[in-house]
Formats: C-alpha cells, structure tokens, sequence
C-alpha cells in the first residue's frame, strides 16, 4: 500500500514475463523467433549488425534490454520497420 492506503499495482517488465525460464533459454528462443522472421518484414544483414553495434554503445542498454521502450534491442533491431526509440535516434 501507498500512503494514501491505496494498494500500489505493480508494473511488471517484459524482461520478467518469461520467469520460467533460463536466461540462455530464453536467448536461445529469441534468437529463433529472429531467424524464423519472414524476409520481407527483416532488415539486411548490414543494417541489422550496424543497429546492434549503436546500441551496444548506448547508455539506454541493459542486459539486451532497451530501458526506453522495455524492447528487446536484438529483436528491434532484426525488424526493417522498426526504430531507435531515443529523442536522438542511433538508427
């Protein structure tokens, strides 16, 4: 509870959905659904290893894990259409 005696509802991310599993399993299941991607929704090989080395070198990362948008940067990063979530976009 707060202290307005309110009970407080816990945001839960999405790192912690798969709490039944391994982190390398998880990985292993990531990079799957990654390779499984359809070829007209994937970004070429170039542009997908240079959207992986800005985040590599970006304070927003964590454990492979975008703080700003709560995504997986592996898998933003494999997706043509998607973005850099940051005000300054890396990519």
């Amino acid at each position: 509870m707060n202290d307005t005696g309110k009970t407080k509802s816990l945001r839960v991310c999405r790192k912690c959905l798969p709490y039944a599993e391994t982190r390398e399993e998880f990985f292993q299941k990531l990079e799957a659904y990654i390779d499984n991607l359809a070829e007209e929704d994937r970004a070429d090989q170039e542009h997908y290893e240079a959207r992986l080395k800005a985040c590599a070198q970006c304070p927003n990362l964590s454990d492979g894990m975008c703080v700003l948008c709560g995504c997986y940067v592996e898998l933003r990063a494999a997706l043509k259409l998607r973005r850099c979530p940051d005000v300054v976009r890396r990519w």
